[in-house]
């Protein structure tokens, strides 16, 4: 069973949606930030990403950094650049990148159930990620951004959501990267009843992306818990903002990797140690691998197709099958040297949206020595490895298209 329920979103008037609506704040850095609000007062950045309001040199946990995201939020409510919808409803909200097209259903989750761990995860947060969004959402006193969840597909939901999205939406707008944004508000008693009750039905909800914000919500819920005397039936801090799909609209992209050197070996000597777990063939003229358990390797201005070895890895464990997981534990550990990919400082991971071509201007210009290309983790390897109450290796997912924040905001009072 899983706890969906409406709420009233601060959300932009439509003049202001295209303007406001910003990619999330921790797929930047506060450079690239600025680049992007240059000449935008109404994005969403100067609250979800409010570093870049701030002095050059402020160090990355400053209290001003949080004050200014909250002075900016609510100087845009006081403009009428936000308004609140009158009683609690539920939002169809679709993206479409090119071919891809992914509609989810926007509402809040239960903190609670997030705690008990029905709610799944697949990554591991960082403290000082994880610290920076409670604080930031405990200042603004709002949930800014939606946590990314998926669940097993529901014929009975999309018939709910072909329904709805068949009327005129509330938004329809095109990003600067082209992505297309349409939302559509549920007000009707019937259908919110009708979400609600098919939520109630799913067995699991998975966290896709956001695991940070997740954390974050169930955090300040215990915190508030622990002091709120009121009695107040509704307690909106006990609510997790986030946009749920479906798994198999999902679009999971490659995350790639890059090394700064060799650990020592000549090329040759390192292609020698990696045959040991790995089939190498030159000449990989297509780059990015076609299935599982193949690799693409640009080293020295040429690609090749590493093919993990039969009995190297346990099919059984849905960890220990991954891509991810096989590079790390037989290629970048043993021969490279890198034991914690979290904080060893040689390597780089790269979003499969970045292409092939960042992979080789890597290892040509930027002084990389070797860089792998890897095939898609699958939504059932996430949900696999969900179910198991186990830990993916870092970066081992990117999924495209982003959320925007600022569409949908959760006020938490």
């Amino acid at each position: 069973m899983a706890i969906v329920i409406p709420f009233k979103a601060v959300r932009p008037q439509q003049k202001y949606v295209s303007q406001v609506a910003a990619l999330p704040y921790d797929v930047m850095t506060r450079k690239e930030g600025q680049k992007i609000v240059a000449g935008n007062a109404l994005s969403f950045l100067h609250v979800e990403k409010s570093e870049i309001d701030v002095p050059d040199g402020t160090i990355s946990n400053h209290e001003i950094i949080y004050q200014t995201a909250k002075r900016n939020f609510i100087q845009m409510l006081e403009k009428g650049v936000f308004i609140q919808d009158e009683s609690p409803c539920f939002y169809i909200y679709r993206q479409k990148m090119g071919s891809q097209v992914q509609t989810g259903i926007v509402g809040l989750m239960s903190a609670s159930e997030y705690d008990a761990g029905k709610i799944k995860k697949h990554e591991l947060t960082r403290k000082d990620k994880e610290e920076d969004r409670i604080r930031h959402v405990a200042t603004v006193n709002a949930q800014t951004g939606p946590v990314f969840i998926s669940y097993r597909e529901r014929k009975n939901l999309n018939t709910i959501v072909d329904e709805i999205t068949s009327s005129h939406p509330e938004y329809d707008f095109a990003a600067e990267d082209g992505v297309q944004h349409t939302v559509w508000i549920v007000n009707d008693a019937k259908q919110i009843e009708e979400i609600s009750k098919e939520f109630s039905e799913v067995e699991s909800l998975y966290i896709a992306d956001g695991h940070h914000r997740a954390a974050a919500a169930a955090t300040i819920a215990r915190v508030r818990r622990s002091k709120d005397k009121s009695v107040v039936s509704v307690k909106e801090y006990e609510s997790v903002l986030a946009v749920f799909f479906p798994h198999t609209q999902l679009k999971v992209m490659d995350y790639n990797r890059a090394v700064k050197d060799l650990n020592g070996l000549t090329s040759e000597k390192f292609i020698e140690k990696i045959s040991a777990f790995f089939t190498v063939t030159e000449n990989f003229t297509a780059r990015s691998p076609q299935k599982l358990h193949d690799l693409g390797m640009y080293l020295e201005g040429k690609w090749y197709k590493i093919t993990v070895k039969k009995g190297v890895y346990n099919e059984n464990d849905p960890v220990a099958s991954l891509d991810a997981a096989i590079l790390q534990e037989h290629l970048l550990f043993p021969v490279l040297g890198i034991k914690d990919p979290r904080i060893d400082d040689r390597i780089k991971f790269i979003g499969g949206i970045r292409g092939m071509d960042e992979l080789e201007k890597l290892v040509n210009k930027d002084g990389f020595a070797v860089a792998f290309s890897l095939h898609p983790t699958t939504m059932e390897q996430i949900i696999k490895v969900a179910d198991a109450g186990a830990i993916m290796p870092p970066k081992s997912t990117w999924f495209e298209p982003k959320l925007r924040s600022g569409i949908f905001v959760h006020k938490l009072d």
